[in-house]
């Protein structure tokens, strides 16, 4: 790997790491999985997933919120879900030089669908781990986790997605020297 591309992704991990810490007074409101997600649609499923394993590696440890082992694991493997389906979500729905894509509508709407199922998914996984963890009904801690803070993480998350993918991924890709991309001539 070049060792540009190896600078591109410790920064990428960087960013989510401190975005999350910035952005600590809003609850649930993070660029973490929008950036992961960026990652994997640049670098492929596998960088992707390295990247949201790696960034909830850091920050779940030092995480000024508490540290609980089985949600730990929970949040790591959910972020690296957001970088997989990224690279995933490249070969599925561009499969050829993405410059071809016109429609910004649609990239606003395929990749705000796809922050719909991918945070609903982390937020399942997260409280699912909660529950375990802390001995609580799944269900009390779906409405408990979900209803306040899975709400904000779902808008949130959709509104990043939808708005930012697209420039966000031309910039990364022109940035690490690879094709233009959505909606760029």
């Amino acid at each position: 790997m070049k060792t540009r591309k190896i600078a591109i992704i410790i920064m990428l991990t960087a960013l989510c790491i401190g975005t999350n810490y910035l952005l600590l007074p809003l609850y649930n409101v993070k660029f973490m999985d929008f950036i992961v997600f960026v990652s994997g649609f640049c670098f492929g499923p596998v960088i992707g997933g390295l990247i949201g394993l790696l960034s909830w590696t850091i920050y779940g440890t030092i995480n000024p919120l508490g540290f609980s082992f089985p949600v730990w694991i929970a949040t790591m493997t959910g972020e690296a879900i957001f970088g997989i389906v990224g690279g995933v979500a490249r070969r599925a729905f561009f499969p050829k030089k993405i410059s071809e894509i016109k429609d910004k509508l649609g990239a606003a709407i395929l990749f705000g669908g796809l922050s719909l199922f991918l945070t609903l998914t982390y937020d399942l996984i997260a409280n699912f781990a909660y529950s375990y963890a802390f001995g609580i009904n799944f269900i009390l801690a779906v409405i408990v986790g979900f209803v306040p803070f899975g709400i904000a993480h779902l808008v949130s998350n959709v509104v990043f997605f939808s708005v930012g993918c697209a420039p966000a991924i031309n910039t990364v890709l022109k940035i690490s020297g690879g094709e233009k991309t959505v909606n760029e001539k």
